[in-house]
């Protein structure tokens, strides 16, 4: 087998990484290589690694126990497997119960069997330039595990069916002792008969056969606000994975992706058009009609005009998210000299040259190097 790698590098943080940035880099990499978005071969290995990783490194005891002991530290303690080989310590929680039972017969750490939140989903969503800048509602098909709204997750046909384990008492493990010559050694591990939930279930719910839980095919309608960017996300309460032991379905998390458009260019609230205009319209000024997300604007352009100059639409950018406070458009123009001339316009430039002054422009420049 394999031999795992370290959940730090497996998250890409620091071993003194807060919870803040373990949960950071868990988001970012889940969202990578969830297997609905990431359809590349070993991305679902790849996001159960990184689940894991997690699953650790966010439990202050686990986290604990791994930066004493290492992977050792992990055997048994969250369903990560066991000890292999003979004389191995297989169904410990974890190794600070193993070494306190060989100095008094420690303690072992009961197993979390109440409600608990699902994980978060990730997917993306494109939208084309314009929704991004004006917002809409977008229905997206989702396969959901939901509660049971017969059963409300216990899986059992009434409440008088769900009874105490009688295994384990309701405590959801299992407890054995054995004599050492270092002392008594005592280990724990989850009830074979109620899986750690500490509660069978005498007759189950006749909808989703005892599961708690049943699939089904939703329709959810997501509104996008206007002025959202890309890399930016939303978050749909409740469509995430399913929670266990009767707790909420994890959220659905959609990152919006916005496609480009072929004349507009956006800078945070700022929209930029280049336009083209004639030699002639540069030199002589002129009027046009200048495109814009909200429609046509009449824009002067004043005689004299240089290629590259920017001219600014006030209120003509795109909404903030928050103030909802309009940014502006800037037009930049963009001279274009004509290739193909008929004799008429060629006469007529050639009247304008000689009409003017005895340098050139490229006269005047060299001058200047004198």
């Amino acid at each position: 087998m394999a031999e795992k790698r370290d959940y730090y590098e497996v998250l890409g943080v620091s071993r003194s990484a807060n919870e803040t940035e373990i949960k950071k880099a868990y988001r970012t990499l889940a969202k990578k290589y969830h297997p609905d978005v990431n359809k590349e071969p070993g991305s679902d290995v790849k996001f159960k690694e990184i689940q894991e990783a997690y699953e650790v490194l966010s439990d202050p005891s686990k986290k604990a126990s791994y930066d004493q002991f290492g992977h050792a530290g992990m055997e048994g303690a969250g369903g990560f497997g066991g000890f292999g080989g003979s004389g191995g310590f297989g169904g410990f929680e974890d190794l600070n119960d193993i070494f306190g039972s060989f100095f008094g017969g420690g303690q072992s750490r009961s197993r979390q069997s109440g409600p608990r939140k699902g994980q978060d989903r990730f997917m993306q969503m494109k939208i084309n330039f314009m929704d991004a800048v004006f917002g809409k509602e977008e229905s997206i098909s989702l396969d959901v595990e939901e509660q049971c709204d017969v059963c409300f997750g216990s899986g059992a046909h009434s409440k008088d069916d769900v009874k105490t384990c009688t295994t384990c008492k309701g405590s959801g493990q299992t407890v054995t002792q054995q004599r050492t010559p270092f002392g008594v050694f005592q280990s724990a591990s989850v009830c074979p008969d109620c899986g750690g939930s500490g509660k069978k279930i005498v007759n189950k719910c006749s909808k989703c056969n005892g599961k708690g839980y049943n699939r089904k095919r939703v329709t959810v309608d997501v509104k996008i606000p206007a002025g959202i960017q890309s890399g930016q996300q939303l978050r749909v309460s409740g469509k995430g994975e399913r929670g266990a032991s009767g707790g909420p379905n994890g959220d659905l998390f959609i990152e919006i992706l916005v496609l480009k458009h072929k004349f507009f260019e956006r800078d945070g609230r700022h929209i930029h058009i280049t336009i083209p205009i004639s030699a002639i319209d540069a030199t002589l000024g002129t009027t046009v009609d200048v495109p814009t997300v909200y429609g046509d604007v009449e824009l002067t352009i004043p005689a004299g005009t240089q290629h590259g100059t920017q001219f600014r639409l006030k209120g003509k950018g795109v909404k903030d998210l928050r103030t909802q406070e309009p940014g502006d458009q800037y037009v930049e123009v963009k001279i274009e000299v004509d290739t193909k001339l008929s004799r008429e316009q060629k006469d007529l430039y050639e009247k304008l040259r000689k009409a003017g002054s005895k340098d050139s422009v490229f006269e005047k420049f060299k001058k200047s190097f004198k």
